[in-house]
């Protein structure tokens, strides 16, 4: 895939944070009702992050969607917290999500003591069957799972990989509640790499937040670039970007209002 060509994301803005996600959730829901209808599985890989909290609220009461013939994936894990941690992301996922739906398998990335084997597992696992969406979330950093800017690759030869966290990136952990201190986040994490994710068929990227309203108009406006992961959004044929009002750039309500 060319990092150079850039696409225009199919963008929808609401008023608030609830109807956002039942929005979003709609969308997915009716991709997945289609693809069932003609595939007898679908794969998926899911954020963990409290950003995407209405999304899978409402996802998780869509009607009518098989979810015994859905296979799901989670984009990236801390290292260093223990097996039965809450803070971990396949945990969080799980009390929020998987355990809301009848999923027909969860891989979860594991917390073995060898991290790189167990990236290497984990694209084994990615790479049996194509994955046909990827529900997604963008950081304050502009980062794509843990693709922070130092070390994102938009040419990435893995899938998955070993990552040491930025300092923006683990204070967006406390500031998100999910941590009390900065001492208490981990350093690294195993991540799926942009080119992995962008392999998908289809992405619904939920991005609400004052907070992110920096980092979208990045994605949107700035160069493609690792100064911005997520800006490698633009090259992805069908990606469907959600914003709230407080995440939605200026740039992009004045062209609203220039349309109206």
């Amino acid at each position: 895939m060319s990092m150079t060509a850039s696409v225009t994301p199919g963008i929808a803005t609401f008023r608030t944070r609830d109807a956002m996600g039942r929005a979003a959730a709609a969308d997915v829901g009716v991709a997945l009702r289609n693809r069932l209808a003609r595939h007898s599985t679908v794969r998926m890989i899911f954020a963990a992050a409290p950003s995407q909290m209405e999304l899978l609220d409402a996802l998780a009461r869509e009607s009518d969607i098989d979810w015994r013939r859905v296979t799901a994936f989670h984009m990236d894990e801390y290292l260093g917290l223990p097996a039965d941690a809450p803070e971990r992301f396949g945990a969080w996922l799980t009390r929020n999500f998987f355990s809301r739906v009848a999923l027909g398998t969860v891989h979860m990335i594991g917390q073995e003591p060898d991290p790189e084997r167990e990236a290497a597992r984990y694209a084994n696992l990615l790479a049996e069957a194509p994955i046909d969406f990827v529900c997604l979330g963008i950081g304050v950093n502009g980062h794509l799972a843990f693709n922070d800017p130092p070390v994102a690759d938009l040419h990435d030869t893995k899938q998955v990989k070993v990552v040491e966290l930025d300092a923006i990136c683990r204070q967006q952990q406390v500031d998100d509640g999910c941590f009390p201190t900065l001492g208490d986040v981990p350093t690294h994490a195993i991540t799926l790499t942009i080119p992995r994710l962008l392999e998908a068929d289809q992405l619904f990227c939920v991005v609400p937040g004052s907070s992110k309203r920096t980092a979208v108009e990045r994605s949107l406006y700035g160069p493609i670039g690792t100064a911005c992961p997520a800006s490698a959004l633009r090259t992805h044929p069908r990606c469907a970007l959600y914003l709230d009002h407080d995440s939605t750039p200026p740039q992009l309500s004045l062209q609203r209002s220039a349309r109206a």
